[in-house]
């Protein structure tokens, strides 16, 4: 499922989802916060930019940060804290919020439903890998975890995203409430810090009135894509990893995902 760079720059509003291909995403109440107002944020997980909200739980993650004028602490919670983000504004800056969760896993019941991902996802060599390794065509599990990350102006906004350490991350190279982005806002996609190469960005537009756009995009030989953006859109883009896994027992994980999500805003 290889698509070229003209194809994955085409609008695909009818792109199918597989029912494993659940994103994970920071979800700004609002993405511009005045000075002194309040930073809110509901964690998602779901499709086409919906999902269902999920609560502050301290067991379901391994890091949940704010980077804000270069100044890194940890976002304060309690326990079934709806929306899990929920403090204060900071002085002006870029506010990058950043969330790991932990190890999930999920079983594949079905061969269609691995085989749906794997192309909707474009990981080449998967499926025949899988054969190779002599892995059953149902009953295998897969490993998951998720690294999303957001931005959120307060005041001026200004600043800029920087690479934060995840597994995988999603880093913006220009900042969207300040800088010029109308020929695109450049990103880097990076996996145990270095750049991915030809991996597939999925890119969700949401529109002030309207249904969700969905396109692909393509990274190069340094992990760099500029993805298209509009005046008053929210964006969740969205990259993932799959790598092999040899079990440890019998019945454990033989395929692991990791998923970067960047969401954040392009003022109107």
């Amino acid at each position: 499922m290889k698509l070229t760079k003209t194809l994955c720059a085409i609008a695909l509003t009818t792109v199918p989802f597989s029912g494993s291909a659940h994103e994970f995403w920071i979800d700004p109440q609002a993405y511009q916060v005045p000075e002194g107002g309040t930073l809110l944020a509901t964690l998602r997980v779901g499709e086409t930019f919906k999902g269902s909200e999920q609560s502050y739980l301290e067991r379901n993650f391994e890091r949940f940060d704010m980077n804000c004028g270069g100044a890194l602490s940890p976002v304060p919670g309690r326990s079934g804290d709806r929306p899990a983000l929920n403090v204060a504004a900071p002085d002006d800056g870029l506010c990058v919020i950043i969330h790991q969760t932990r190890d999930y896993t999920l079983t594949y019941r079905e061969w269609q439903k691995f085989v749906n991902f794997v192309e909707h996802k474009d990981f080449e060599g998967v499926l025949a890998l899988h054969a190779e390794r002599g892995l059953p065509e149902s009953d295998f599990v897969e490993l998951y975890s998720r690294y999303a990350k957001s931005l959120i102006a307060v005041g001026d906004g200004a600043g800029s995203d920087t690479v934060v350490g995840l597994e995988t991350e999603i880093v913006a190279e220009a900042n969207p409430y300040t800088d010029d982005v109308s020929a695109g806002l450049p990103i880097r996609v990076l996996y145990n810090g270095e750049p991915r190469a030809d991996a597939q960005v999925e890119l969700f537009a949401r529109p002030p009135e309207g249904e969700v756009e969905v396109t692909l995009h393509r990274t190069d030989a340094d992990g760099r894509v500029s993805l298209p953006v509009q005046p008053g859109y929210a964006y969740l883009a969205d990259a993932v990893v799959l790598r092999p896994l040899e079990p440890r027992q019998e019945d454990g994980p033989v395929w692991e995902s990791l998923w970067a999500s960047l969401t954040f805003a392009v003022p109107e």
